[in-house]
């Protein structure tokens, strides 16, 4: 076939392979694993890729009665987080010839406007965070085949659950925090309803409070600095024994709990300690750098399209929570004098 004079089909491909259409269909609709051999599937993809095929997605869509589409719902992008958890599905999905539509629940709370005249109609399944849950039903998404992410697993809307294993990044932190000698702790906590915040709480009451001769007290934000900041300001200037260590839900808190320092006349770490949970930028641009956990955003997304394919296919998703690490940085020290 000449280069560039037709748009190749796959018979072209098969052709070229030296196997049956049959054949190309099984490798490059991903169906071949037991039928044909990862030579003869090695062979099919090199054929395509040297033909520059691509599989005529809306015939095969009508045959399937599928649309290939996959709606991911998140909060509002207010960080890179959630950027991160679309990269991974969208790269998973790829290689399984779907699409992923990005849809950001306004705001990150409340119903959204259904972005399709018929979301039944036009995708074969839902993703969404535990923080955008409400928008499921106005999109009729809790109707489709449903996969939660960062979502209570006992409580789940979805057919799986996949979460990152948050409880033993509050352990991580916890564990450094009374490791260095500290005992009185600043909790500066997301001032959102979601299982994954409420899960945090939970775990540093539990830690700290194991831990003879030891208090905390609790400040909640809006995910801003500015939020952050007036919180934090209040908590640490409050009477009592000051706290000396300040655990922070997000990054941006804890940008938030760097700026009330300086505004008391307080130094990090020397007076007080901080910590942050994701690992954004932002945590390597302050300075001291943040000790933070660091959330594996992109691994997350690719279980989160992993598990909604294996619904799909009715196969049982992966079990398991995804690791996360605490990341020793500046910004944490034993408590001063």
């Amino acid at each position: 076939m000449a280069r560039g004079s037709t748009r190749p089909t796959s018979r072209d491909v098969a052709q070229a392979a030296g196997v049956s259409q049959a054949a190309v269909s099984l490798v490059l609709g991903d169906k071949w694993r037991g039928r044909v051999s990862e030579t003869t599937a090695e062979r099919v993809r090199e054929a395509a890729r040297d033909l520059g095929y691509r599989p005529n997605l809306a015939a095969r869509n009508l045959r399937l009665g599928r649309t290939r589409t996959v709606l991911l719902v998140v909060p509002a992008l207010t960080t890179e987080f959630f950027a991160g958890v679309y990269t991974g599905a969208a790269r998973v999905a790829a290689r399984h010839g779907f699409g992923v539509v990005l849809y950001p629940s306004p705001e990150g709370v409340g119903p959204a406007r259904d972005p399709f005249a018929s979301a039944q109609a036009a995708l074969d399944g839902v993703i969404a965070s535990s923080m955008a849950a409400d928008a499921l039903t106005a999109i009729r998404g809790d109707q489709l085949p449903l996969v939660m992410l960062d979502s209570d697993p006992e409580g789940s809307l979805g057919a799986a659950t996949v979460n990152l294993d948050i409880r033993d990044g509050i352990r991580q932190v916890a564990a450094h925090l009374l490791a260095l000698g500290h005992r009185h702790f600043l909790h500066l906590a997301a001032d959102i309803p979601s299982w994954t915040f409420d899960v945090r709480a939970r775990e540093l009451a539990a830690r700290v409070g194991s831990t003879p001769g030891t208090s905390l007290r609790t400040a909640a934000a809006p995910i801003s600095i500015e939020g952050a900041l007036a919180a934090a300001e209040g908590a640490l200037s409050g009477p009592g024994k000051r706290p000396t260590a300040v655990v922070c839900d997000d990054d941006k808190l804890a940008a938030g709990a760097y700026k009330a320092a300086r505004r008391l006349g307080l130094r990090v770490p020397e007076d007080v300690s901080v910590t942050g949970l994701d690992d954004l930028a932002l945590a390597t641009a302050l300075d001291p750098e943040l000790t933070t956990v660091r959330l594996d955003s992109e691994s997350f997304g690719e279980r989160g399209m992993e598990a909604l394919l294996a619904v799909l296919e009715g196969r049982t998703p992966a079990e398991g929570d995804i690791p996360v690490e605490l990341v020793v940085r500046g910004s944490t020290a034993p408590p001063g004098p």
